[in-house]
C-alpha cells in the first residue's frame, strides 16, 4: 500500500544569503501493507509530521521514492496530487479541521462536490456515512454545536466518504477525554476489519500505537525498529 524507500528531508532556515539547513527524515525506507493499522511513534520534533505530510504530497521530499497503491507519486505536480489524494487518501486530524461555517453535512459533503458526484449521490452518499459514523441526527449541527467526539466522528465521515483505500491519521485523539478516545479507537478497529482500510497513525499515546499490527519508531529523523527489508513489498 505505501513503500518509502530512501527518503530524506530538510528545510532551509534564515534568509537569503544567511541560510541554514536543518535535517528532518535521513535515508528513510519501510512499507505499509495493504489492510494493516501500523502506528509511526516518535517525540516531537522527531520529524514523523513531516513523513506524513510527504506521505500525503503536501511537502515533497528532497530525494527518496514514495509508492502508494501502486503508483510512484515523488514527482507528482499539484494537480495530480489533489486528484490522486480524492480517489485514494483519506484524513483524520489531531484538531478536526472542519469548517465551522458549514453543518455536519456540508463538511462529510465537500469531497463528493469536489469530486464533481451529482446532487443526490451525493445526499445520499453523504447521508449514509454520517450514519455510519453514528450521527445521523447531527447533520444539521454546526462544529460549535458538538462536542471533540462529535466534531472526530465528522471528520472521519469525511475521510470516508469518497471510500479510500488508505487513511493517514495525524494524533486522532489528541484532542479527545479517554473515554472517546476508546470510542474512536474502536471504530478504526472496525473499519479496519469490516472495510479493510490501511491506516497509518502517527501518535504519542501507548494506548493509540498499540492498536496497530506494528509500530514504528523515529528518532531524529531515524527509523529506530520496525522497518525490516521483509516490509518493502506493498
Amino acid at each position: 500500500m505505501i513503500k518509502i524507500e530512501s527518503l530524506s528531508h530538510h528545510f532551509e532556515m534564515g534568509k537569503k544569503g544567511k541560510k541554514t539547513t536543518l535535517p528532518v527524515l535521513k535515508n528513510v525506507s519501510f512499507a505499509v501493507n495493504a489492510g494493516e493499522i501500523v502506528s509511526l511513534v516518535g517525540k516531537s520534533g522527531s520529524g514523523k509530521s513531516t513523513l506524513l505530510n510527504l506521505i500525503g504530497g503536501f511537502i515533497h521530499p528532497n530525494s527518496g521514492i514514495i509508492t502508494i497503491n501502486g503508483q510512484a507519486v515523488t514527482q507528482f505536480s499539484e494537480a495530480d496530487w489533489a486528484d490522486f489524494r480524492l480517489n485514494h487518501i483519506g484524513f483524520i486530524f489531531q484538531n478536526f479541521q472542519l469548517i465551522p461555517s458549514m453543518t455536519a453535512f456540508q463538511n462529510v459533503e465537500l469531497p463528493l462536490i469536489l469530486k464533481g458526484i451529482h446532487d443526490s449521490d451525493r445526499k445520499m452518499k453523504t447521508e449514509e456515512t454520517l450514519k455510519r459514523v453514528g450521527l445521523a441526527d447531527y447533520h444539521d449541527h454546526y462544529p460549535s454545536e458538538l462536542s471533540g467526539g462529535q466534531q472526530q466522528r465528522v471528520g472521519i465521515a469525511r475521510a470516508l466518504v469518497l471510500d479510500p483505500p488508505l487513511i493517514l491519521a495525524d494524533e486522532p485523539t489528541g484532542s479527545l477525554d479517554s473515554e472517546t478516545e476508546a470510542s474512536l479507537l474502536d471504530f478504526i478497529l472496525q473499519l479496519n476489519k469490516e472495510n479493510g482500510i490501511t491506516f497509518l497513525i502517527i501518535t504519542h499515546d501507548h494506548e493509540v500505537a498499540q492498536i496497530g499490527n506494528r509500530t514504528i519508531e523515529i528518532h531524529d529523523g531515524e527509523l529506530v525498529k520496525g522497518a525490516y527489508a521483509h516490509e518493502l513489498q506493498g
